[in-house]
């Protein structure tokens, strides 16, 4: 396993970005120690996707960050990504990890036990839980919005595999995330957003450092 340890960890969305483009926010963000990239723009098509995703792909590289890309088993290998992360409703984590080999990160929504639990028994490398506080980022199903620090214990204490929590997450309110068992957390508009997307990277990772987080995380390297 390769069991991936980010403490911040930036989903890209364009449209969600202010104006600026999506190599802007994710430099500033790497300026500000983000730890993880993934890209996923979903509103713009493969070809734009792949473009972006090699441009996109030369700034992490660079920087020794690794670059995750939203569901395209086949566009993280066209550039060369550090791995994907799949959804419930895409391909399946086994099929992922047959695609893409051993040595590639594969990570999984999950919003429930089960899921996580499924995702890990597949072969999942870290788990996305959430939505934690609720998004309007995304689509997302009521009965998954919004489950708060206390489904990402639950999960943290059922799995051994890293987990980033994900959605409506804020520098304000990412110390329960961390506190309840994750790693890390994973945002769009908290850094997108920002005025200043550095200094919300580091304000962010700030928040993460500062957390006391449960005994070893939920992880183990069994």
């Amino acid at each position: 396993m390769n069991f991936p340890n980010w403490q911040t960890y930036l989903v890209t969305q364009a449209s969600l970005s202010e104006g600026r483009s999506t190599l802007e926010i994710v430099e500033a963000a790497i300026d500000g120690g983000i730890d993880a990239v993934q890209l996923r723009e979903k509103d713009t098509d493969a070809r734009r996707r792949y473009d972006l995703g090699l441009e996109v792909r030369d700034l992490t590289a660079e920087a020794g960050v690794d670059l995750i890309v939203n569901d395209r088993v086949d566009l993280a290998r066209a550039i060369d990504a550090d791995g994907v992360h799949v959804g419930q409703s895409d391909l399946p984590v086994s099929v992922a990890r047959d695609l893409l080999g051993p040595d590639p990160i594969v990570g999984c929504s999950a919003s429930t036990v089960a899921e996580a639990c499924e995702a890990e028994a597949a072969g999942a490398d870290y788990l996305g839980v959430g939505t934690v506080y609720g998004t309007t980022s995304k689509d997302v199903d009521p009965e998954q919005d919004g489950v708060g620090p206390e489904r990402v214990a639950e999960i943290a204490e059922a799995v051994s595999i890293p987990i980033v929590g994900i959605g409506g997450i804020t520098a304000d309110n990412a110390g329960p995330v961390v506190e309840a068992g994750a790693t890390g957390v994973a945002v769009i508009s908290e850094i997108a957003a920002a005025d200043d997307p550095r200094a919300a990277t580091e304000a962010l990772a700030q928040a993460v450092e500062t957390a006391t987080p449960l005994e070893n995380g939920g992880i183990t390297n069994e």
